[in-house]
């Protein structure tokens, strides 16, 4: 199974290039499918690609069930 992880962009070195980060973790991913990408936007990771734009809200929210769903994984373990 494959996830699409929120991450925030933090730079944008090269055109349709972005390093985005998640919790101090960066990865350089591709943001050429997004229209007119901005530092600070959150954008949607999946294989190396920035596939769609969140708000911070939407973001949060997101993260928040990636947290649920790790804590009742390890309560299952």
């Amino acid at each position: 199974m494959c996830l699409a992880v929120p991450m925030k962009i933090k730079e944008i070195p090269v055109p349709n290039r972005g390093i985005c980060d998640l919790d101090g973790s960066t990865q350089e991913v591709d943001i050429s499918l997004i229209e007119a990408p901005k530092i600070g936007d959150f954008v949607i990771i999946h294989a190396g690609f920035a596939i769609e734009r969140l708000d911070a809200q939407e973001a949060d929210l997101r993260l928040e069930l990636f947290e649920e769903l790790a804590t009742h994984r390890a309560a299952l373990a």
